[in-house]
């Protein structure tokens, strides 16, 4: 394994990737604690605003044009850039079952599903993980 290859990506590429890779403990973290509590609401946030970032940034990185300067990737961080409004309001006004659904249907599509994208061949990501 190599950063070089993250080292010397744009840095919304960076900023993107070192995001989502943030995500990975905070996410398992959120999952294995109590939920409701201020330690859940703090770490809640960060992962809100880190999942944010990878979302945001994703609209500089046009590696594959299908239209216009994007692709269908692009659709994906619109919906969860809702989705992330949607659990934020559904936590605020108490709807718990609601907010729980969002935050773990974001986690499974846009984290985990989004983030198997990239360790295809010829991704970054795989240069960066796989690279001897």
């Amino acid at each position: 394994m190599t950063f070089s290859p993250l080292v010397n990506a744009p840095l919304p590429i960076q900023l993107h990737a070192f995001a989502a890779l943030a995500l990975i403990p905070l996410t398992i973290t959120i999952f294995s604690l109590k939920r409701g509590n201020r330690l859940h609401r703090i770490l809640g946030w960060t992962w809100v605003l880190l999942m944010t970032c990878v979302a945001l940034t994703s609209f500089w990185i046009q590696e594959i044009r299908l239209i216009g300067g994007f692709s269908p990737i692009h659709l994906l961080s619109i919906g969860t850039l809702i989705a992330l409004l949607a659990a934020v309001l559904a936590a605020r006004h108490q709807r718990i079952r609601q907010h729980r659904r969002v935050m773990i249907w974001i986690t499974f599509a846009a984290l985990m599903g989004a983030g198997a994208f990239t360790l295809l061949p010829g991704r970054l990501m795989h240069a960066v993980l796989f690279s001897l």
